[in-house]
C-alpha cells in the first residue's frame, strides 16, 4: 500500500497528489473561519433515500439528518450556523484512490457488494451515483473540511463520515470512499502538520485506514474494536500502534491532529457491533476523548461512523449536547443569546 501512504510513492505520483490537493475547493477558502459558523459540518444531502431500498441494509441511512434535527430542537445549533461541505470531486478522490477503483464504482454490481445490498446491482448506475454515492461524496467533503476547521477552532464535528473500511484500493462494509485517509492527506499538505493520530472507537476494526497508513510514520493508530465481528482483517491488524491508553500514545507520538472515529455501533443491542455499551457510556467515552484532546491542546475532528439502530441518532446528539454542557466544545449559542 505504499502508493496510498505517500512515504514510498514515486516522486512524480506524490507531486501529482500535492497538485490535486492544492487545487481542490474542499477547504472552502471563502467561508468565514471564525465568524458566525460553528465547526459542525453537515448537509441535508448526507441522508440516503431511494424508494425504500436503503432499508435493506441495517444502517440507519437517515441518521445524520436526525442528529442535526435533535441538536436544533435542543437549541444548541441553528441551521444557519452549520457549515455545508462541497461534494468531493473525482480529482479530490484521486488524491487517494486510483482511477481504476473509481471506474469500478461505475458498476452497480460493484457498489452493491460494497454496501452489502444485493438489489443495488439491478439499478442503473446513474441512479446509484445520484442516490447513494453522491451522499457519500458529500460526507467525504465534510470529513476533509473538518480537519481545517479543527485546526482553526480546536475541534470540529462532521455529522457523517468515518468510512473506515474503505482503503485506497478497495471499499467494503458500507464504505465506498476512504474519507479518513483523504482528510489526513489534505491536512499534511495544507495545514502544516506532520503527525496525525487516529482514534478509532467504532465497534469494527478500521482496516481501511490501517492499510493506507500501515507504513506511514506520520500516522499513529489507536483502535479498540470487537475482534469477533467483521472485517477479520489480520493483515491490517498488524498496523495498529496502540490498543489502549491515550496518555501512552500521546507521550510516544505527540500528535498535531486527532481524527476520532466515534461509531455508536458499540451500543447495547446493535445488531452488528454486538457490544453492550449504554447511551451514557457513549457520552462518557466521547467526553474522555474530547477532554484528552483539550487538556493536551490537540485539535480534534470527530466523525460519526457506524451505528445500526434508530436510537443511534439520539445518542450522538445527546453526547454532543453533553460535550457542550461540559465546556469541551463551544458552539457559541450562549453569545448569541446574550446579544
Amino acid at each position: 500500500m505504499a502508493s496510498a501512504s505517500g512515504s514510498g510513492a514515486p516522486a512524480a505520483a506524490e507531486a501529482l497528489r500535492r497538485r490535486r490537493i492544492l487545487s481542490s475547493r474542499l477547504y472552502l477558502d471563502d467561508a468565514p473561519s471564525s465568524g458566525s459558523k460553528a465547526p459542525v459540518v453537515y448537509s441535508a444531502a448526507y441522508d440516503i433515500s431511494f424508494n425504500g431500498m436503503e432499508k435493506q441494509h441495517p444502517f440507519d441511512s437517515s441518521k445524520w439528518g436526525r442528529v442535526r434535527s435533535f441538536l436544533e430542537d435542543a437549541g444548541l445549533l441553528q441551521s444557519d450556523r452549520i457549515v455545508e461541505p462541497l461534494e468531493a470531486s473525482e480529482d479530490d478522490l484521486l488524491v487517494v484512490h486510483p482511477g481504476s477503483y473509481l471506474n469500478s464504482l461505475k458498476s452497480s454490481e460493484k457498489v452493491a457488494r460494497i454496501v452489502e445490498v444485493p438489489a443495488v446491482a439491478l439499478l442503473p448506475n446513474l441512479l446509484v451515483q445520484q442516490k447513494l454515492l453522491y451522499p457519500f461524496r458529500k460526507q467525504v467533503g465534510g470529513s476533509v473540511l473538518s480537519a481545517k476547521l479543527a485546526l482553526e477552532k480546536g475541534w470540529a464535528i462532521n455529522i457523517g463520515g468515518g468510512f473506515h473500511h474503505c482503503s485506497a484500493q478497495e471499499g467494503g462494509g458500507f464504505c465506498a470512499y476512504a474519507d479518513i485517509s483523504l482528510c489526513i492527506h489534505f491536512a499534511f499538505v495544507c495545514l502544516n502538520i506532520s503527525r496525525v493520530m487516529i482514534i478509532d472507537l467504532d465497534a469494527h476494526q478500521g482496516n481501511g485506514h490501517e492499510k493506507d497508513f500501515g507504513s506511514e510514520g506520520r500516522v499513529y493508530t489507536l483502535d479498540i474494536y470487537n475482534s469477533g465481528i467483521y472485517p477479520f482483517d489480520h493483515v491490517a491488524k498488524k498496523y495498529i500502534d496502540q490498543k489502549v491508553e491515550l496518555d501512552v500514545a500521546k507521550s510516544r507520538f505527540q500528535p498535531q491532529l486527532i481524527v476520532y472515529n466515534a461509531g455508536t455501533d458499540i451500543l447495547d443491542g446493535d445488531p452488528l457491533g454486538r457490544l453492550k455499551v449504554s447511551p451514557e457510556g457513549v457520552a462518557i467515552r466521547d467526553e474522555k476523548i474530547f477532554r484528552f484532546a483539550k487538556d493536551q491542546n490537540i485539535p480534534l475532528l470527530m466523525l460519526t461512523s457506524g451505528g445500526y439502530m434508530e436510537s443511534s441518532a439520539r445518542v450522538i446528539a445527546d453526547s454532543i449536547i453533553n460535550l457542550s454542557k461540559k465546556n469541551l466544545i463551544d458552539i457559541g449559542t450562549r453569545c448569541i443569546e446574550v446579544e
